[in-house]
């Protein structure tokens, strides 16, 4: 009895399939106990165990039947229309079809099979993959460098705080009330300091988690063979996310508050009617040596955020610009305007000045009709007389100028030329953060591209100015 049992096992091959457990997909032939699909085919629309495989590997009937690995939701790889398998990949609609919608809704759309379908998308899918990565390594990066000048100030401060603590406990009492004061506005500058950049490294942390799940789910996907399960999984991908979370916090590292130890040094030496007046610098000290994280825009929607209503001064018009549009276009004319006599107004470069001086953070754009343009931030106090460097944007030291002049950029301040690498632009967008000393100036299209950066120290609020020669520009 027991070798007729074994002899019916091995005619049936029911010895090598094994029973199907909780998630795996069933074979939809077995009757009674399920087993475990070890194949689905797309023209059947069944999955199969082993034992009832066989027919599709050894009749001819079967021949031209297409297998994938075992999956489920197969009536997902049918047409709802035609109750045809999908095997062609629309690309005008962006869908898997069947081969009657190509004669039918999708008639002359631009198809091709699945397998081509696939290999175009797994290219992109190699190219989103790279760039979640290199988003990984960017955001590893600037955590790191956020990390170290956490530490930097952290480490900066606590050394300051210790060194004030010491040498205030040898000042008499009439100054220990300053001493607090000195203390606390320390830890203060601290905490401004390190709490943007702790609450960025979270975020940090956060996103880089995410990229990583997403672009593990990205490697799970490139390996699969079903072409549809590909192509249907990868269109309902969500899309890649923005470059950023947010405006990236820059710090410097190199903080330090050794400044704070010498002016209490230079307290302890002073008598008590003196006293009010270091403690006022000393605060001016620490305010400057923590220099504060700068928010750094990256998109144009987050420059935006910043962006400032401007209008053109008409009391600083030269005689050959035309204001129009609520004092908000610019337009270089041959014919001399009627403007009046002003001690503001440009008597001989064709520049205007807007009427605001600008402090903080501002963004603007600028929109020219033909090249001959120059963009530009000045103090109040630049030069209105005569041809020379004194008045010309960008000759001098009260004024920073971008110049677009025969498709060539240029950047002057202080009589200085900078050569400025960028495509032809009909727009330019420019930021300025004023107490960080950061004047940019931008390319504007759908996105913004770093033209030219200025690094200083603006000590009077900036007026932004044009210059302009056969040419038109418009605040936007």
């Amino acid at each position: 009895m027991m070798a007729e049992v074994v002899e019916t096992l091995k005619k049936t091959g029911i010895q090598g399939t094994m029973p199907a457990d909780h998630g795996d997909v069933v074979c939809d032939v077995c009757t009674g106990r399920k087993r475990k699909a070890i194949k689905s085919c797309l023209v059947c629309l069944v999955s199969y165990c082993k034992t009832h495989l066989k027919p599709h590997y050894e009749s001819p009937a079967f021949k031209k039947h297409k297998l994938t690995d075992a999956t489920g939701h197969l009536q997902d790889k049918v047409c709802s229309q035609h109750d045809k398998p999908l095997e062609v990949y629309c690309r005008t609609d962006q869908q898997c079809i069947c081969y009657l919608c190509t004669m039918d809704e999708h008639r002359g759309h631009d198809t091709v099979s699945a397998a081509a379908g696939r290999e175009e998308m797994q290219k992109r899918l190699r190219e989103t993959k790279r760039e979640f990565q290199q988003r990984i390594r960017r955001r590893e990066k600037e955590l790191q460098e956020l990390r170290e000048a956490v530490g930097s100030i952290t480490s900066s401060a606590q050394k300051a705080v210790e060194e004030s603590e010491k040498i205030f406990t040898e000042m008499i009492r009439s100054i220990e009330r300053r001493r607090s004061e000195v203390t606390e506005l320390i830890r203060d500058q601290e905490k401004v300091a390190v709490s943007p950049a702790e609450g960025h490294m979270e975020r940090l942390k956060q996103e880089i988690d995410e990229l990583k799940r997403r672009h593990s789910e990205l490697e799970q996907l490139s390996h699969t063979e079903d072409h549809i399960h590909f192509l249907q999984r990868f269109l309902r991908l969500p899309v890649i996310p923005e470059a950023g979370f947010g405006p990236r916090i820059s710090v410097n590292p190199c903080y330090y508050f050794g400044n704070v130890t010498n002016a209490v040094v230079k307290l302890k030496e002073q008598l008590e009617n003196v006293c009010k007046m270091k403690t006022a610098e000393i605060s001016d000290t620490v305010t400057k040596d923590t220099g504060l994280p700068v928010l750094v825009p990256r998109t144009r929607a987050e420059f935006l955020q910043y962006s400032c209503r401007l209008a053109l001064d008409p009391n600083t018009a030269n005689r050959n610009l035309h204001l129009s549009e609520g004092n908000r276009v610019v337009t270089w004319k041959r014919e001399t305007q009627s403007y009046p006599d002003h001690q503001e107004r440009f008597d001989s470069w064709t520049q205007v000045l807007c009427t605001e001086g600008l402090t903080g953070r501002c963004y603007w754009e600028v929109e020219f009709s033909r090249v001959g343009v120059g963009v530009g931030v000045a103090y109040k106090g630049i030069s209105r007389e005569g041809w020379g460097n004194d008045s010309a944007l960008g000759y001098n030291d009260k004024s920073w100028c971008l110049y677009w002049y025969d498709f060539i950029y240029s950047f002057w301040h202080n009589n200085t030329y900078t050569a400025v690498s960028a495509p032809p632009s009909p727009k330019v967008g420019v930021y300025l953060d004023h107490r960080a000393g950061t004047l940019c100036f931008y390319s504007v299209s759908d996105t913004v591209t770093l033209m030219h950066r200025v690094q200083t120290t603006f000590t009077e609020p900036l007026y932004p100015g044009f210059f302009l020669y056969y040419s038109t520009a418009k605040l936007c």
